[in-house]
């Protein structure tokens, strides 16, 4: 069989491709950057899988595509149908982040952002929740039967280690370096759930091998757990693997919108870092076995260890570096600034 994964090279796409190799497919992944493959059974093709030209050009007979892309509307508007007609399945990765907010476990059916908020300045956006929400819509307006749509929430593994809206370049640098890391109370004591991109992975793959039929499913395990608890397992794992306690200074709620979402990205926090959140996963449990799920604190432990040993961070934003120090009073070391306008960017907004 042919699987074809549109930008499949992230946290969980990784993970999936592995997956997909071991049980027999035949796997194409699309990239922006140049790749290469040294297994029969995996290839690459450079390009931009949002330009619907290119596409078109693409074969037409996959047995599955799994669509890791992040459209706004507009684009997904314009590629869905030919998206559609180049596969058996299409697997639409949404995200557990179109739910509103919900008292009780998460279903595939609870209310969406989109349904719920009245919210008119948030409507007006095509934030991230309302975008995938909306492009679900299109999906089931479509006519088309031929697809799958499939929710993870959080998910993690050694070079994706979240702590609220941070990515580890927003706050694990910041610990590594022994720098004080800015956070909120109002998400620290909530409750979340976090996922393996292993088990994701697995999941989709579960799905891939069933027949399409326009349903949709929650990819989480049914753990939760607060980001309290999550920030100590990284405490721990810091502690024990560099002898470093980590300093943190917490500031409001509002101050960490200003400081590290403002505007379009806001949203991330308001209307969903806030909430707690927990699901129901009875619909995929159908399709695997969730009592195999790696439970959450021990491998975040682990993936944290495992990336201290050998770190890799993307780019660090010296802006926002610049104003958690001058709010902790603290400077990074020019010498780890590695361009002369992240230097300047760096002392410009430090004072």
């Amino acid at each position: 069989m042919k699987v074809l994964l549109l930008g499949g090279t992230g946290a969980i796409g990784n993970y999936l491709i592995d997956q997909l190799i071991k049980a027999g497919y035949n796997v194409t992944v699309t990239s922006r950057s140049e790749r290469l493959s040294n297994k029969s059974n995996l290839s690459f093709i450079q390009g931009n899988a949002k330009d619907l030209s290119f596409i078109q050009t693409l074969d037409s007979n996959w047995d599955a595509i799994v669509d890791f892309m992040s459209y706004q509307t507009d684009e997904f508007q314009q590629n869905y149908l030919t998206l559609l007609n180049l596969t058996r399945h299409y697997v639409f990765l949404s995200s557990a982040r179109v739910y509103a907010d919900s008292k009780t476990p998460i279903v595939e059916d609870s209310l969406r952002l989109l349904d719920a908020s009245k919210d008119k300045e948030y409507l007006a956006t095509d934030d991230y929740s309302l975008a995938k929400a909306r492009q679900e819509n299109i999906l089931r307006d479509s006519g088309h039967k031929n697809y799958s749509i499939v929710r993870p929430y959080i998910t993690y593994g050694t070079y994706r280690l979240q702590l609220g809206v941070l990515e580890k370049e927003e706050w694990l640098y910041r610990a590594m370096q022994g720098r004080t890391i800015i956070f909120c109370k109002d998400i620290e004591d909530k409750y979340t759930t976090m996922t393996s991109g292993y088990d994701v992975a697995n999941c989709i793959l579960s799905i891939i091998a069933t027949c399409a039929n326009g349903e949709s499913y929650n990819l989480t395990n049914n753990y939760r757990i607060t980001w309290g608890s999550i920030f100590d397992v990284y405490k721990k794992a810091i502690f024990d693997g560099l002898k470093r306690h980590v300093l943190v200074h917490y500031i409001s709620l509002d101050e960490f919108i200003n400081l590290f979402r403002p505007e379009k990205e806001k949203y991330q926090i308001t209307v969903d870092r806030v909430y707690n959140r927990f699901f129901d996963n009875s619909k995929i449990a159908k399709l695997i076995d969730v009592n195999s799920f790696i439970h959450p604190e021990k491998a975040l432990y682990a993936c944290t260890s495992e990336f201290l040993h050998a770190p890799r961070f993307k780019g660090i934003n010296w802006q926002k570096e610049a104003n958690n120090d001058r709010i902790t009073n603290e400077w990074a070391s020019i010498k780890d600034i590695h361009e002369v306008k992240s230097i300047i960017k760096y002392i410009i907004n430090r004072f």
